[in-house]
């Protein structure tokens, strides 16, 4: 896609306003998928931390996938992006450098939900031990997404062949519901708050989560390599901000012990997440995804992901950790 045509695109989606800033404020676009992947960059620009350092934050809402997110930060039609963690990403190393983590695929939260067609269900697949012998078709945002991976850690986990899957590729969440609630597809693992209402009118059936069976770094926030070199003020105040916001929104669904529990603030998170992606308050609070509350980067998981990708032609030979993750502004998640 060319640096034109990202602007329209970007132009023609929904753009959330910014909080008044200081007149000398500093001008910044961040882009963001259309769920609930990038909470906390949502949270910043309501509570107004962003503005509080000083950033006239524009935040720009795609309904497309994570790919485009990082090829619109990589020409720089965006300053700053958030989005899954991808192949296509990866592949931009040397354009675009992770800054920070984003949300986790973790057990007792529920990110990614693996549903299944009802036409599928009644044929046999109704645990994720029978993914190995009734799953035929699975859909995809994009092929090398984090959808994807997914389920390549469930195949991995429960001993079967990829290679007897067939991908479909669909470009975002609500049209992989759209193709699985038709029977189009057996199965496929969105956020689970895209997938809410469709579990809970029985139009798909809902296998489990996720996070629970196979725990990943599913999230990243990135910007391209010259914000990261020439505007590193800017960079710092845009993290403390973010920072501030992963701390909220961490607390307001995590209790001390780390388990998925709603704290003070949750109802005004919940309802300002629904007001900005257009969902449901019940919808977003189904689908809640663990986020550390210092916005950490999973680095050893990342670099599994990498090799993974690498290993399908999927990545670069020449894509590794000092070519994607920037360590001057990344902070380590460590070793659980």
């Amino acid at each position: 896609m060319t640096k034109s045509g990202i602007t329209i695109l970007l132009v023609t989606l929904g753009t959330l306003a910014s909080v008044a800033p200081p007149v000398s404020a500093e001008a910044i676009t961040v882009g963001v998928t259309k769920n609930t992947v990038s909470p906390a960059l949502l949270v910043a620009q309501e509570k107004g931390y962003f503005a509080a350092e000083g950033l006239q934050s524009e935040i720009k809402i795609l309904v497309a996938g994570a790919e485009e997110i990082a090829v619109a930060v990589a020409s720089g039609a965006l300053d700053f992006g958030g989005a899954g963690t991808s192949g296509g990403l990866f592949n931009l190393a040397g354009q675009v450098r992770i800054i920070a983590g984003g949300i986790h695929e973790a057990p007792g939260f529920q990110g990614l939900a693996l549903v299944v067609a009802n036409r599928a269900w009644e044929g046999g697949l109704k645990s994720f031990n029978d993914l190995g012998s009734h799953l035929q078709t699975y859909a995809v945002t994009q092929v090398g997404g984090p959808t994807h991976y997914a389920l390549v850690l469930l195949a991995d986990k429960y001993g079967f062949d990829l290679s007897h899957v067939r991908l479909v590729p669909l470009q975002s969440a609500p049209n992989e519901m759209t193709a699985l609630m038709g029977g189009q597809v057996d199965a496929t693992a969105p956020p689970t708050s895209a997938a809410a209402h469709a579990i809970q009118q029985g139009s798909v059936k809902l296998l489990g989560y996720v996070g629970d069976e196979t725990p990943f770094q599913f999230g990243a926030v990135f910007a391209s390599v010259r914000t990261t070199n020439e505007r590193r003020d800017t960079v710092e105040r845009f993290l403390r901000a973010y920072r501030n916001a992963a701390r909220l929104y961490h607390d307001a669904f995590t209790g001390p012990d780390g388990e998925r529990r709603d704290g003070k603030d949750a109802p005004e998170i919940l309802a300002l997440l629904g007001k900005d992606i257009g969902l449901g308050i019940e919808d977003v609070k189904f689908g809640i995804s663990y986020m550390d509350p210092e916005g950490r980067l999973d680095v050893k998981d990342v670099l599994h992901q990498i090799d993974w990708f690498k290993s399908q032609s999927m990545v670069k030979a020449g894509v590794d950790a000092r070519s994607i993750i920037d360590t001057r502004y990344v902070v380590p998640l460590p070793d659980r």
